[in-house]
């Protein structure tokens, strides 16, 4: 997952999110929020562990969750916030007050970085290697039944190559009454873990090294988790660019000026539409190669052009594409179908160009096909829409 919209910055700010609960129960007892509020070049994450398992633990962890994001939008002091949330939180038939944790990351263009945390392992930072260490200061949260409560606050302006990792008990807890880990897995071995992950592999990416949190955590569980587990990381770097092109422009006087556009992008390309290619083959002169791959007559027929990660068939593989995301979980194991490839090319960059031509293809006005596949812009922007909400991708779009 990913984000940013101001252009000046010199990095980018990837976010990836990664979670499992135990075997057994439906649903997980933490939950994770976000939102982008592009008008304030401003990015809102919270996580929140609701007490016990299952049902309750979700719904708890989902009212904290949403009610933590309304009010960090509306600028709420977070100690007035926190008072509203407990209150608001259902009592148990006991009387006994029910409970959930939370972290509050709010992350600002000019790279401001506000950490709260209610009873959360705290978040670690990461920066040259090392744990960085930045100044906390208490809030009490207000009203006289939460005496006692504290909120944890750090400040910090992040750097390139900073990152941030923050989590569940369920991680720092795994292995707990085990032989190697009788205490638990532990903060420090945590932050070692990520500290040796990254020495390995400098650039690894936010996902990367989430998964291999959250999968060491599994398997000091011996692979049958105690406790449901949720890591997050944040990672300020380099932004690495791709364009998608789909579609003809509307008005074939401005084919030229387009592929000019494409032509002088820098960084990886891909086309979807089969029209699209022949366009931008004759006007750069070059051989488009159609590739037969008899092995699976399901996928639309891709194509080879110098200069381009891949070339297929457009509103099909576009349209697939959006389905593939929208229910992209972390247990998602992409084929090699085209639109997988799409989505992984999608996923594997932080700012996307999208060329999208609103020239009608005609092949495509059939009554009896659903209308989404009628109409590329549709499907364009439910596909932007996804890639900002939900993998913090900077989208730059242009409909020609």
């Amino acid at each position: 997952m990913e984000m940013t919209n101001n252009h000046n910055r010199n990095y980018h700010v990837e976010i990836d999110f990664q979670q499992k609960h135990p075997d057994g129960e439906i649903a997980c007892g933490d939950v994770f929020k976000s939102r982008v509020i592009k008008k304030e070049g401003r990015t809102i994450l919270v996580l929140s562990d609701g007490i016990g398992h299952g049902i309750k633990a979700n719904v708890l962890a989902i009212l904290t969750t949403t009610m933590a994001l309304n009010y960090s939008t509306f600028h709420t002091k977070p100690e007035i916030a926190a008072k509203i949330i407990m209150r608001a939180l259902p009592k148990s038939s006991d009387g006994k007050e029910n409970y959930a944790t939370f972290t509050i990351i709010e992350i600002e263009k000019e790279g401001n970085v506000r950490i709260i945390n209610y009873d959360n392992p705290p978040v670690v930072i990461i920066r040259n290697g090392q744990p960085f260490k930045t100044k906390e200061y208490i809030l009490e949260v207000r009203g006289e039944e939460n005496t006692g409560k504290v909120l944890r606050c750090r400040e910090f302006v992040a750097r390139k190559e900073d990152r941030m990792v923050f989590f569940t008990d369920g991680i720092t807890q795994s292995g707990l009454g085990s032989s190697r880990y009788p205490m638990g897995w532990g903060q420090a071995r945590l932050t070692e873990f990520a500290i040796g992950q990254i020495k390995r592999q400098s650039k690894i990416a936010a996902s990367k090294l989430s998964r291999k949190i959250l999968n060491q955590a599994y398997q000091n569980d011996h692979f049958s988790l105690i406790d449901d587990s949720s890591c997050g990381v944040i990672y300020f770097r380099e932004p690495r660019n791709f364009m998608l092109i789909t579609g003809p422009p509307f008005y074939k006087v401005k084919d030229p000026a387009v592929v000019n556009q494409i032509k002088d992008f820098k960084g990886k390309k891909a086309i979807c539409g089969g029209t699209t290619a022949e366009i931008v083959a004759r006007e750069l002169d070059l051989s488009l190669k159609s590739i037969h791959d008899f092995q699976d007559a399901t996928h639309p027929p891709k194509a080879e052009l110098d200069g381009f990660e891949i070339v297929t068939e457009g509103l099909l593989t576009i349209s697939k594409t959006e389905e593939i995301l929208e229910n992209y979980t972390s247990e998602t194991r992409l084929g090699d179908s085209p639109a997988d490839e799409i989505v992984r090319l999608l996923l594997d960059h932080d700012i996307i160009y999208i060329i999208a031509g609103t020239r009608i293809n005609w092949a495509h006005m059939d009554p009896d096909q659903p209308i989404d596949l009628e109409i590329r812009k549709v499907v364009v922007k439910r596909l932007i829409n996804l890639l900002e909400k939900k993998f913090f991708k900077e989208i730059r779009a242009d409909f020609v």
